[in-house]
């Protein structure tokens, strides 16, 4: 699918932390829409997404000049408090467009400059690995989260056809580990994957995070199922994988590698 871009100059870029992220003071959006279209992704059920009259996945909007704009409120949000930043709620920080437009980068560069007190970094791209020379300026005020839904390339392609690929996410959990970057497999949402998967991902990441449709989209699974997910789970004969349970085994499997305290479930392994 071809993606459509308009580039805006936003007027404000940090957004009060609410709901599932009321955890974090603020959070913020490189971009608005996402090219990697995921058939999951609860902004599809969104005001930003149901008023635009285009498929999700095919519009990206660019916010120029973000890192002036974000200069600003940082500077007047520190002068209040603790800050903590999500980085993204609502698009990935790391889709395509940003190997060109960079805004991404350039709102990096402001926070290493002027370090919030801690920022989580949501994406699945390992576009990621470009900018740990910034993550590293950030130490332990930051947090890489790296999607990692399963292990299985196949039930990607299913469910996320334009995302990259497993492989290419596991190779970047490895760089951002070997640079001491603290990092995350946020396996979110649960799909369907192997009984391999926790020995995978144990050599990669000290910390994993599981969440599902149904604590994790915020309003208990409806907005999941207005998109008709339950379908899509049995046009590939995985139905039970599409339940509030589903995530119970991917948990038992990952305490045969993982200790107690590294294992988080849903909000909790989003909180700074």
């Amino acid at each position: 699918m071809k993606t459509s871009l308009v580039h805006k100059v936003p007027k404000t870029l940090l957004n009060k932390g609410t709901g599932f992220l009321d955890g974090y003071t603020h959070t913020l959006n490189p971009y608005t829409g996402c090219a990697f279209g995921c058939s999951y992704c609860y902004v599809r059920q969104m005001p930003v997404s149901l008023f635009r009259q285009e498929p999700w996945g095919s519009w990206v909007d660019v916010k120029q000049e973000a890192s002036q704009v974000l200069a600003k409120e940082l500077k007047r949000a520190k002068t209040k408090g603790k800050v903590t930043i999500f980085m993204s709620s609502s698009t990935d920080p790391y889709q395509p467009v940003e190997y060109k437009e960079q805004i991404t980068r350039s709102l990096l560069e402001v926070m290493a400059q002027h370090p919030p007190d801690f920022v989580l970094v949501q994406t699945r791209s390992p576009l990621v690995t470009r900018d740990i020379d910034l993550l590293q300026k950030l130490g332990n005020r930051v947090r890489v989260s790296m999607t990692v839904e399963t292990d299985l390339d196949e039930i990607r392609k299913q469910f996320s056809p334009a995302a990259p690929p497993i492989a290419g996410r596991l190779r970047a959990l490895k760089q951002l580990r070997d640079a001491g970057i603290p990092t995350q497999a946020a396996i979110a949402p649960v799909l369907p994957s192997s009984e391999n998967f926790a020995a995978v991902l144990r050599p990669l990441v000290q910390r994993v995070c599981i969440d599902d449709y149904f604590m994790g989209d915020g309003s208990e699974g409806k907005r999941t199922r207005r998109l008709g997910m339950a379908s899509l789970y049995q046009q590939i004969g995985k139905e039970d994988w599409y339940s509030p349970e589903a995530y119970k085994r991917v948990a038992e499997r990952m305490k045969a590698h993982f200790a107690e305290n590294e294992i988080w479930i849903s909000q909790a392994g989003f909180e700074p």
